[in-house]
């Protein structure tokens, strides 16, 4: 019979991401609760990613409800003008308290894409004619931006909501 738990990895076994995963957990419930975007869209994965980041390299997911220290710090760093981005990169490069490979592999893995893949934003200082007015010969910009730019606000006012 198995032991009921043990600590470590033997050989052959493969380690499992509990800290990241529990990140993403805590990252999705936010974004359910604030019900502010549908979950099959890409900007609800760059919130859900952007935010399971950030609890991450709080120096690891926090067991149990997010408590009112960690919402404040959350709501800090995912402000508009913060410098999240840096933040983000400097910790990607030290190790992070409690986590394993896997969990470090997944977290980068997730600021790749929110790095990489760019995302049609909506061009919210753009002030023209109202959307049941035709105007014709005038195209609407399109304004394309890393998935980060887009999921860090919405992730913010998830936990503002919280």
């Amino acid at each position: 019979m198995p032991p009921e738990h043990h600590e470590g990895f033997g050989e052959g076994e493969l380690p499992v991401p509990m800290a990241w995963m529990y990140a993403e957990y805590l990252a999705d419930e936010l974004l359910r609760t604030g019900d502010l975007m549908e979950p099959a869209t890409l900007e609800y994965r760059a919130g859900r990613d952007a935010l399971a980041l950030t609890i991450f390299l709080l120096d690891g997911a926090v067991a149990g409800a997010l408590p009112a220290a960690r919402v404040a710090e959350l709501r800090l760093l995912t402000a508009y003008g913060s410098q999240w981005r840096r933040w983000v990169c400097e910790r990607l490069r030290s190790p992070v308290r409690g986590c394993t490979d896997a969990d470090l592999a997944l977290a980068r893995a997730a600021w790749r894409w929110l790095e990489e893949t760019e995302l049609l934003a909506a061009d919210l200082e753009a002030i023209g004619p109202l959307p049941w007015e035709p105007v014709e010969g005038v195209e609407e910009p399109q304004v394309w931006t890393p998935a980060w730019q887009l999921g860090l606000p919405l992730g913010h006012l998830a936990v503002h909501l919280y």
